[in-house]
């Protein structure tokens, strides 16, 4: 599944929406003082990364997927900031204790969560965080909640959601930030593209589920072709640090610096 997603960069980072800036503060008010140095994990086209730099945060994204880090690179080429590497979760290729802070946006179920647990602690220095985030369309406003179904959008949580575990792991806090990202009616259309079940779709049933969007937003719905809808989201942020107890020292894994590591 994850192989579904090598070629949607491009659209990946044009159409998916950022974070927050509640819920960047909330990750940062909970980083140890002086936190400088970022892993964003299963990183994708850069969002979560490029908003920590933007907090003057050094950040390493990390993802398996060559296309979406040159994506990240692309979308703010003469940036610094960002270095990307390509490696996974589970075995990052990074120096032990190199980070204050791991995050981990829309991307906790790829994991091995007992693998990559490890992973992260032995990443973070002491003190150091994890942040997992998920960013899904607010289906408690009835016009999201039928639009996400007729996408077949799997990433949309229930008011009652339960974190994952993280296994090793203490929670420290959490929260809910709601609000809108503003998108034209193509794009809400569009949205649906980045989606595994269309992505993986039959040509047949890819066109029908577009077919079915493009009457439901500007038919039923009734917005005009090309006008800016205000697209309701909750983001949830977790933050956790490890369980006392010493996180193991030295390199695992087989990830390798990718050709462009500088933006």
């Amino acid at each position: 599944m994850g192989a579904a997603f090598a070629g949607q960069g491009a659209d990946y980072d044009r159409l998916r929406p950022g974070y927050p800036a509640a819920a960047l503060d909330a990750i940062l008010a909970a980083a140890p003082a002086g936190a400088r140095d970022a892993v964003d994990l299963g990183a994708g086209t850069g969002k979560l990364s490029w908003a920590l730099v933007d907090r003057h945060l050094a950040v390493t994204a990390v993802d398996p997927s060559t296309a979406m880090l040159a994506a990240a690179r692309a979308a703010r080429p003469d940036a610094d900031g960002l270095a990307t590497m390509v490696g996974t979760a589970e075995a990052t290729g990074l120096p032990a204790r190199s980070a204050n802070l791991v995050t981990v946006a829309q991307a906790w179920h790829w994991f091995d969560a007992d693998a990559a647990c490890r992973e992260i602690g032995r990443v973070l220095r002491p003190g150091g965080i994890l942040a997992l985030v998920w960013n899904t369309l607010d289906v408690q406003v009835p016009w999201v909640h039928r639009y996400s179904r007729i996408m077949h959008a799997g990433d949309v949580l229930k008011e009652d959601f339960d974190a994952p575990p993280a296994p090793g792991f203490r929670v420290l806090g959490r929260s809910m930030h709601r609000w809108e990202d503003p998108r034209t009616t193509h794009e809400l259309i569009d949205l649906a593209r980045t989606r595994s079940y269309v992505i993986t779709a039959p040509a047949e049933r890819r066109e029908r589920v577009l077919a079915n969007l493009d009457w439901y937003v500007h038919e039923h719905l009734g917005h005009a072709p090309g006008s800016t809808v205000g697209v309701p989201y909750r983001t949830d942020v977790l933050v956790l640090a490890p369980e006392t107890g010493a996180a193991p020292t030295g390199r695992t894994g087989t990830g390798s610096t990718d050709t462009g590591e500088e933006p």
